[in-house]
């Protein structure tokens, strides 16, 4: 068990947490959420230590086990993926290497042997001796190839770098897990296993995450962080989500009861306070009066932004055609021989673990990259805008907001272009910042206003999810949901696919492709079906031989 009793922290004079009282208890899963701001990570960092409260206390059940998804991806570069793991047990990760020490010893003395001996037997009362094979299983889980689990974490790319630091915070079994952003540059299949591990997982698990469908799997209770407190839940993000609104519309019901109690009140003692006969009555009343209190209605820290894609042309019959398209970057073909032809009503969303393909994929018919092999052709009535995974690039240079946006703007005008910025909650005094210091959802905020100034009939989305919060992402899928036009992206979050795609395109790691006209949902519950039916047939065979 875990517990924050009192605390309050202070940034200067603000307090971004004032006297929280709250307890996470064993066999749960929270999942703490709040708008961008509200202090999601930094109570986290409270809860691991990392942070000093400026008041009160954090509490954990002696001799329990906290361990943290970390967010420094170069922390362990010059270690192996293996020893990067087995260290989320840092006791267990010190008997080894002193054993290690120990027995590489040339002189080894009585003394190292009945050290030797207490360390073996610490060792095999920690499962030691299955450290590697549970690691090897965590890593597999992840997608995580055996061929790299003894390289090093500096020639690893960043996503799979994610991946071992996931993997060693889950590692060893810890009474108390927090993970702040699991899912981030996970793709769905390792999403799906983290979903199966938390919902397994027999400990206190607190989440921050702005993966709604993840939230609804694997979440117990919601702990909501707004205006510095936080209100316990429980239940899953839609029931969260349904409370929250219950209560709103029942404290405005309530509100406007006492409103009317309180006119009528008032017209009583304004029309009798001066009739004597009425005076006892009236001051009745007004003692009334006194002890009605309307329940306080705080707005919301939350805010949404507004995503309205609007077409500048609709879209003809013809809109894409890709033909033999491949592609090899760095020695690795991504894609091999690439085609299908796109419809009028499509909305694709690639999916499948090779991150790379798909960005290349995007970029070519983007324009940013040529094929090596096959072409590709948009129809005559076609307009595109593309969101990039990387781009750095873009926000590299001295432009403020509202001179940036202009330069993509049909319209040269300062007052429409920041009609578009305050949409995506940049008011007036914003579009002065510079672009280069904004941070990561700010700059996805600027690229959706680009693209919707635009005004394309096709939109290219690659990972546009990342490093929005909550609210941005809902505006965002129910943006794209009533976009008359068309669309093809990638996403990693499950309820945006299965909300918004028509069609499903998954890349193999070979680099071809499959092309299904089905929902989301539909397409993995055929993939699991076509599994199982694998798995049966090759057990099947096993029988026969």
């Amino acid at each position: 068990m875990i517990s924050a009793n009192n605390v309050t922290y202070r940034v200067g004079k603000k307090a971004l947490f004032e006297e929280v009282n709250i307890k996470f208890t064993e066999g749960n899963c929270y999942g703490l959420i709040g708008a961008n701001g509200a202090g999601k990570s930094t109570f986290l960092k409270i809860l691991s230590g990392a942070l000093d409260t400026t008041n009160g206390e954090i509490v954990i059940t002696p001799g329990q086990r906290l361990s943290v998804l970390e967010q420094d991806h170069f922390k362990y570069d010059s270690y192996n993926v293996m020893d990067t793991v087995i260290m989320g047990n840092e006791r267990l990760y010190q008997i080894m290497k002193e054993k290690d020490a120990i027995y590489a010893k040339e002189d080894f003395s009585e003394e190292d042997g009945i050290r030797a001996s207490e360390l073996e037997g610490e060792f095999a009362e920690m499962d030691g001796w299955e450290a590697e094979s549970n690691a090897a299983m965590l890593l597999n889980g992840l997608g995580i190839s055996t061929e790299y689990h003894y390289s090093q974490m500096a020639d690893l790319d960043g996503s799979l770098k994610v991946k071992v630091l996931l993997a060693k915070a889950l590692f060893g079994n810890p009474d108390i897990l927090l993970l702040d952003e699991p899912t981030n540059h996970l793709d769905l299949d390792a999403i799906s296993w983290l979903e199966d591990f938390l919902i397994d997982f027999e400990n206190t698990v607190i989440v921050v995450s702005h993966d709604r469908y993840f939230l609804n799997k694997v979440c117990t209770h919601i702990a909501d962080i707004d205006y510095g407190k936080i209100q316990l839940y429980a239940g899953n993000y839609d029931f969260w989500y349904e409370s929250s609104q219950l209560m709103i519309r029942q404290m405005k019901e309530a509100n406007k009861k006492k409103e009317e109690q309180i006119k009528e009140l008032q017209e009583f003692i304004s029309r009798f306070s001066a009739n004597a006969s009425k005076s006892k009555q009236a001051t009745s009343r007004k003692r009334a009066l006194e002890k009605i209190q309307l329940d306080e209605m705080r707005p919301s820290s939350r805010k949404y932004p507004y995503i309205d894609f609007k077409p500048e042309r609709e879209i003809g019959n013809e809109v894409l055609s890709v033909e033999g398209i491949s592609k090899t970057i760095n020695g690795e073909k991504v894609l091999d021989n690439v085609s299908f032809i796109m419809g009028h009503e499509d909305k694709i969303a690639f999916v499948g673990g090779n991150e790379l393909a798909k960005t290349t994929l995007f970029q070519i018919l983007a324009g940013e990259l040529e094929p090596d092999e096959g072409t590709y052709k948009w129809g005559v009535t076609t307009s595109q805008a593309y969101f990039p995974k990387d781009y750095t690039a873009e926000f590299d240079n001295e432009l403020t907001i509202t001179d940036w946006l202009t330069g993509y703007s049909p319209v040269k005008d300062v007052t429409y272009v920041r009609g578009y910025l305050g949409r995506m909650l940049f008011p007036g005094e914003d579009g002065v910042k510079k672009v280069k210091v904004l941070s990561g959802g700010e700059k996805v905020r600027c690229l959706l206003s680009k693209m919707m100034i635009q005004g394309a009939n096709c939109l290219i989305f690659d990972e546009p999810t990342n490093h929005l919060d909550m609210e941005s992402i809902t505006a965002l899928n129910n943006g794209l949901i009533k976009f008359p036009g068309v669309a093809l992206f990638s996403c990693h979050d499950h309820q945006f696919v299965q909300t918004t795609a028509n069609r499903i395109i998954e890349i193999l790691p070979d680099g071809s492709i499959i092309d299904k006209m089905t929902t989301y949902d539909d397409y993995l519950a055929n993939d699991e079906m076509a599994r199982k039916r694998t798995v049966f047939t090759a057990n099947k065979e096993d029988d026969e031989d």
